[in-house]
């Protein structure tokens, strides 16, 4: 069987493939050939349990956990108040409770002994309460080094998980500007400052990790014995203490009544403006100062150069982001607090920000300023907004620090209920379409009211839920809200559902994309997104700032724009200094920016070597180089062989290190690279597939994550007689078999093709039939289909987890990763060999500088610059634009769990490297052409692959006459 499966091996696959095969067979032929629709489609799910009589309750998630609206409701005495909070000191750890949480008497400036808690341990204590009540559970913590990513804990109360949203609690770290000053460029332009963490001591109640409840969420104790409990999920920290605090929240009307009996005067004369850009502290690295270039109303400004003058924008949207500013105020009094804002990316939206005042919230309306849409500045004192009376604030002489953290304010319930709502219908719709399929036959009739009773009321109680919802939208709005549109059209098309549900077959389509559009609903509103200028402390007689400069200033702003356009250096060169070599990098102008930083901040401060880095077009590198104009380094480089095999690029085997920089990368990561006997290409990133699965849907259909193809294939027919399918793209499904059968792409150096030996024949023939015999869809949209549950399970790059984090909010939690099945040899070992695909720096051989050029390509592929550059282009792009990087050490420093880490590392020892070959474009072209001979035609597998191999060598052989290689004996 070659490498790994001998022949018994061979025989058991095939077997296990043609009795799924045979399954799908019979099953198919039934659904085609009998007139009796229960019998060919409905039984069989009946009798396989696939249609279960809907049930679920809005109470509780998937999983069967209350959510905290109805844990409030249902738990305890809603009116309960206690008065005296309750103290955990580290010293007083339960050690039956705890575990890889050991204590220290005393860490970076702690008053006592603290907990280090890591990634995967746990901590808890048992205590005593006197007073029945709500208690708010403050932990202070201080984040340990880690990967950058917020920590994240799951809490137990008396041994359970209290609510759904317990389950994940984030705690953030505290990120700062790496320079107080501002440093700029030799075009005298702000460079963007380089966000650093700046950890230390700080407390954090509970609060819902998706932003769905405004307030910080509470848990019910009464009089007795309790135990709680922290489990680690992602990052370490320290832990000094948590403290039970009674739940209460004063009102501003409470406060002014304190202000009144404590004397307390309006401060006099005073006007303190706080430059948003100068953050004192933020919650994410994406927080850093902006440059806002619109007009002459912000400030600093300058019509010609960048200067960071803004802070937030797009970056500044998800619930729980905080930043925070410090003022100093020159008297003891009641100030008000401002901003200058802008609110014009939100389409129709009010966002909203909780306001603290030295940590804590001062009155329970500052958990809620709002800031109306605007397309240009405006400013605005934190007010009542019925009266537009502004809240005063009393601070005493001296520094005070300001956070404002984004919530989700009056929109939260109303996404709360949104999700529930997709959640429900993507219920509704999988067990429509385990009786239906995903395209019913319009001449059929489908009893599904029969098999789903709930079915109508369903499509009614949701429909009303989003009216509802669409009504509150357009109270906010003051008018109807263009955020309440869709709301709207799916709510229209739910009733109507339900008043005629036997017209669901005919418009189920509609239905799907209705539950999509709530999705996409979901994440726009779900941002809250706001620009702000300076933030300002006055006395509450003093005139508020004006927003606008004025018209003559705004028409000479477009004046001096529009003539600086035409002289304006936009280079990312070296400054005007002498270079020592030129480096071009295709991609955007936000990634060669931070190249352009990390090398003036490290590289050349380090070498003394200065670059010239430039950014180009994507198809620019092959005609300059070729054309003599080329550079001496470029980086993220995918097509390595075309240049090799031109004899243009320096062989990198022979520089000094190269054993020591080759050790950083799998040997996956450098197959598509050599050539010959020489590596020509340093790689940067690596992709590789791994296996989706949605959690939820398994564990309702009672089946397990497979580990081997043998049990991935013994759910296909499972599946397709529930109407679902597993997601295997053709191309890559054809490389796994192959490399996991022991067969290769070529022979040697890429002289012939060796899909035509017995492993590759066997590859192609199981590979055809997956789509021929077993009807796996060829064609799909993977993430869509996976939120929906039609496809919950799939094979696709590891990418895809961080699309989905981002994209498919709905399902957080419900889905999970792992790698991909595999054949299991006669040794035990679960074989997992597939492709992947790299990029690397490549070093020309007309390099000027071929050793400066070498440090360069030695520093920019190591672990900490790519590290660097990965968690600041996160920063940047968001959790969906995570970097893929090959150095095996660098892709441990971003910010994967622990877990994480090592699912991506247990796929990634099985890699093969995509061969690159001079001809292998007729490899790819000429495998597909064999796949659709057998698809489309139903040809005999064997006489095609035959037949395609014959054309490949041919090309091949083509190929390597054009550059005077060897050839197979017998080829012309």
């Amino acid at each position: 069987m070659g490498k790994h499966m001998d022949s018994t091996w061979k025989r058991r696959i095939s077997m296990m493939l043609g009795v799924a095969v045979a399954a799908g067979a019979i099953w198919t032929g039934a659904a085609l050939f009998s007139n009796d629709s229960r019998s060919s489609t409905i039984e069989p799910a009946l009798a396989s349990g696939a249609v279960k009589r809907l049930s679920a309750s809005s109470d509780s998630n998937p999983k069967g956990l209350l959510r905290y609206e109805s844990y409030q409701k249902k738990v305890g005495n809603p009116s309960a108040i206690a008065s005296q909070p309750i103290q955990l000191l580290a010293s007083e750890l339960d050690h039956s409770l705890s575990e890889g949480s050991p204590i220290e008497s005393s860490y970076e400036g702690s008053t006592g002994q603290v907990i280090r808690s890591g990634e995967m341990g746990t901590f808890g204590w048992t205590f005593h309460v006197e007073e029945e009540g709500w208690y708010d559970v403050k932990l202070r913590y201080f984040p340990e080094s880690g990967t950058g990513s917020p920590i994240e804990r799951e809490l137990r109360v008396d041994g359970n998980i209290p609510f759904a949203e317990a389950e994940r609690m984030l705690y953030p770290r505290i990120w700062g500007n790496e320079r107080e000053d501002v440093e700029r460029d030799s075009n005298d332009n702000d460079i963007r400052p380089r966000q650093v963490e700046q950890p230390g001591w700080t407390e954090r109640s509970l609060n819902d990790a998706e932003g769905y409840y405004a307030d910080t969420l509470a848990i019910y104790l009464a009089k007795g014995e309790h135990s709680l409990q922290f489990i680690g999920i992602r990052e370490p920290m320290m832990v000094e203490r948590v403290t039970l605090e009674p739940r209460v929240t004063k009102s501003y009307a409470d406060i002014e009544k304190e202000y009144a009996e404590k004397g307390y005067q309006p401060a006099d004369d005073a006007l303190i403006k706080i430059q948003a850009e100068s953050a004192y502290h933020k919650s994410s690295p994406s927080l850093y100062p902006i440059n806002d270039r619109s007009g002459p109303d912000v400030e600093p400004y300058d019509a010609s150069r960048i200067r960071m003058n803004a802070i937030g924008g797009d970056h500044w949207k998800a619930p729980g982001q905080w930043i925070e500013w410090k003022v100093e105020v020159p008297t003891d009094g009641l100030y008000e607090i401002g901003f200058k804002y802008k609110q014009d990316l939100a389409r129709g939206l009010k966002v909203t920000r909780k306001l603290m005042v030295d940590g804590e919230l001062p009155f329970a309306e500052a958990a809620k300023i709002t800031f109306p849409p605007s397309t240009s500045w405006d400013v605005k004192a934190a007010a009542d907004e019925r009266t537009g009376k502004p809240y005063l604030f009393y601070l005493t002489k001296g520094k005070h620090e300001l956070r404002l953290e984004v919530t989700m304010g009056d929109l939260a319930d109303m996404v709360r209920i949104v999700k529930d709502s997709i959640q429900e219908l993507n219920g509704l719709y999988r067990k429509i379409i385990m009786i239906t399929g995903t395209a019913p036959d319009q001449f059929r009739d489908y009893p599904l009211e029969d098999l789903i009773p709930t079915m109508a009321d369903t499509f009614l109680a949701q429909s009303k839920q989003l009216s509802l919802v669409a009504d509150e939208m357009d109270r906010l709005a003051g008018g109807a809200s263009v955020n309440a549109t869709v709301l709207r059209t799916t709510s229209y098309r739910l009733q109507d559902l339900g008043e005629h549900p036997d017209t669901i077959t005919s418009r189920l389509t509609s239905f799907k994309d209705g539950i999509m559009s709530l999705g996409t609903w979901m994440l726009s509103v779900n941002t809250q997104p706001l620009t702000l200028d300076y933030l300002f402390v006055s006395s509450p007689k003093a005139a508020l700032p004006e927003a606008g400069a004025g018209l003559w200033a705004s028409v000479k702003h477009e004046l001096s724009s529009f003539w600086y356009s035409f002289t304006d250096d936009y280079n990312l060169g070296g400054g005007g200094k002498k270079t020592d070599i030129t480096v071009w990098v295709a991609g955007g102008r936000d990634q060669a920016q931070l190249i352009r930083t990390l090398i003036d901040s490290y590289f050349t401060p380090e070498t003394g070597i200065q670059v010239d880095l430039q950014l180009v077009g994507e198809n620019v590198l092959l005609p300059a180089t070729l054309a003599g104009k080329g550079p001496d380094v470029a980086i993220a480089t995918a097509n390595v062989i075309d240049f090799a095999m031109r004899n243009a690029l320096e062989d990198l085997s022979q520089y000094p290190n190269f054993q020591e920089v080759y050790g950083r990368f799998h040997d996956s990561a450098f197959a598509s690279f050599k050539f010959k006997d020489g590596v020509f290409a340093i790689p940067e990133t690596q992709l590789f597939p791994m296996l989706f699965y949605r959690k939820d849907v398994l564990s309702e259909l009672g089946m397990k994550v497979p580990d081997t193809w043998e049990e991935m294939m013994s759910l296909v027919p499972e599946l397709q007689k529930r109407n679902m399918q597993i997601g295997l793209m053709p191309n890559p499904t054809f490389d796994t078999l192959l490399y996991q059968l022991g067969g290769s792409y070529y022979e040697g150096d890429g002289i012939a093709t060796a899909i035509g030996k017995p492993e590759g024949m066997e590859a192609f023939r199981h590979w055809t039939e997956l789509y021929t015999h077993y009807k796996l869809p060829r064609e799909f949209e993977f993430v869509n289909r996976f939120r929906t549950g039609e496809i919950p399970l799939g094979i696709a790059d590891y990418t895809t987890f961080n699309t989905l984090a981002v994209f498919a909010p709905e399902i957080r939690g419900e889905w999970g990763f792992a790698p991909i099945p595999g054949v299991k040899g006669t040794d035990g070992v679960v074989h997992r060999e597939s492709l992947s695909s790299a990029t690397g720096s490549v070093m020309f051989k007309k390099a000027k500088n071929k050793e400066a050029a070498w440090k360069f390509m030695s520093w920019w592929t190591n672990a900490d610059t790519q590290s660097s550059f990965g968690r600041e282009m996160e920063s940047i792009l968001g959790e969906s634009g995570r970097y893929t990087a090959a150095n095996v050490e660098a892709l441990k420093r971003l910010p994967w769990s622990a877990k994480e880490v090592a699912t991506l590392n247990e796929q990634w020892k099985w890699i093969v490297g995509k061969p690159a070959v001079p001809g292998s474009y007729s490899f790819d072209r000429h495998l597909q052409n064999a796949f659709f001979e057998v698809f489309n035609n139903g040809t005999d597998v064997r006489e095609t692959l035959e037949e395609y191999v014959r054309i490949i060598n041919q090309e091949l052989t083509i190929k390597r006459k054009e550059f005077n290689l060897p050839i197979r004996e017998g080829e012309q």
